[in-house]
């Protein structure tokens, strides 16, 4: 699971939706899909918040020229 990258763990992660959606699989793997579909979720939730924190925003200076970078989130 650490080695898939986001694109990856989504569409997995879509494609247990699609599936259990349909409503055609039997309950015993239905329920091990949702638990992988779980994991899949924290491990994109992971890899946003990772990439969250790498985002900068543009600072500005008195007279809105770029004036250098910030953190997305100032407070860390």
């Amino acid at each position: 699971m650490d080695k898939l990258s986001f694109e990856q763990a989504l569409a997995e992660l879509e494609a247990i939706v699609g599936n259990l959606e349909r409503g055609s699989v039997p309950l015993e793997e239905s329920i091990a899909m949702y638990e992988r579909g779980e994991a899949l979720k924290m491990r994109c939730d992971t890899l946003l918040r990772a990439a969250e924190a790498r985002v900068e925003t543009i600072t500005r200076d008195a007279d809105g020229r770029p004036s250098g970078t910030a953190p997305l989130d100032a407070d860390g």
